[in-house]
């Protein structure tokens, strides 16, 4: 059997080098989406079990009293301000990435929390705030009887 052999091509594609040039500044400017995260502000942690449920997040150069935190049913909201940056004719910015202005994020619960049981703590720019759940929610155990 005769086999032929057909002479490679290398054909020139200029979308190649855009492309390329392309994912390098989207890794350079990287902001965590092309990682497949979404980015959404303030970052939140949660965790618990069936009985109370507790909330980190990190609020740098914040105090006490520059957060308002607020909770309705199973929806926590919280709120808050930065500090705006300085400005001035003597100030040149050579990077700036820290947030500033209002922010608000409001996270659906797993279940409706008790508005009296709510502990929150303020430590070292970390907010934590633990929930309970009202008692009458609390999955009870049903007794099953034999005939």
């Amino acid at each position: 059997m005769l086999q032929t052999r057909l002479p490679s091509v290398n054909i020139f594609d200029p979308f190649t080098s855009m492309r390329r040039v392309q994912n390098t500044m989207n890794r350079f400017f990287d902001d965590g989406r092309s990682r497949g995260q979404s980015v959404t502000y303030p970052p939140v942690n949660f965790w618990g079990n069936q009985d109370s449920i507790v909330m980190t997040t990190e609020l740098p150069s914040l105090t006490e009293q520059d957060i308002e935190l607020t909770v309705k049913d199973a929806m926590l909201s919280i709120l808050g301000t930065y500090p705006e940056a300085e400005t001035g004719d003597d100030i040149v910015w050579h990077r700036h990435e820290r947030l500033e202005g209002s922010f608000s994020r409001s996270v659906a619960l797993p279940f409706r929390v008790d508005p009296e049981k709510i502990d929150a703590r303020f430590e070292n720019g970390v907010l934590t705030v633990e929930m309970q759940r009202p008692e009458e929610d609390k999955p009870r155990r049903i007794e099953i009887k034999p005939v």
